[in-house]
């Protein structure tokens, strides 16, 4: 598995929180870095875009293969705020990121999010995704560990709050 780099992290983190500031985004940021620099970046912008797969992941990993003219991240690696979710690993396989490191677990953000009524934040079932669609990070083959998950719940119980204040 490639190094940890927390600066890539702190990056992740961060775009998460451009969702306390930003309207139809929600808290789930997200780095390619290949060759120790960062190549794409994401923020959830479903709500904002009416695009459901419109995730932190997807959009750096759509960022990355923009600016690299190609579909192919084999070599890359993917930071992000969030534990990423079925469809969000499916990407990440389909364009061969080598590895995975998160901030905040399924868990964590369920606990952080949980509380929030549907009119703040479409409400998506994650164990069915999961059924549905695949394994998420700890049941599948590509490497990933978890660091820095105090700074992304921090975002996400703020965003949570900003949020319910909206409804």
């Amino acid at each position: 598995m490639p190094d940890y780099d927390e600066t890539f992290m702190r990056r992740a983190i961060a775009i998460s929180a451009h969702a306390l500031e930003t309207p139809g985004t929600e808290p789930f940021g997200a780095v390619v870095v290949k060759d120790g620099r960062i190549v794409g970046e994401g923020i959830n912008r479903s709500l904002l875009t009416h695009d459901p797969t419109s995730h932190g992941e997807t959009e750096a990993i759509r960022d990355a293969c923009r600016r690299l003219g190609t579909v192919d991240l084999r070599g890359c690696v993917l930071y992000s705020s969030c534990e990423p979710c079925a469809l969000c690993v499916a990407a990440m396989n389909i364009a061969g990121i080598a590895a995975l490191y998160y901030a905040a677990d399924m868990d964590q953000a369920g606990s952080a999010l949980g509380t929030l009524p549907e009119a703040a934040r479409f409400p998506i079932d994650v164990d069915r995704l999961t059924q549905e669609c695949g394994h998420v990070v700890g049941d599948r083959a590509m490497p990933a560990a978890q660091h820095m998950d105090a700074e992304a719940i921090a975002i996400l119980t703020d965003w949570a709050a900003l949020a319910r204040s909206r409804v």
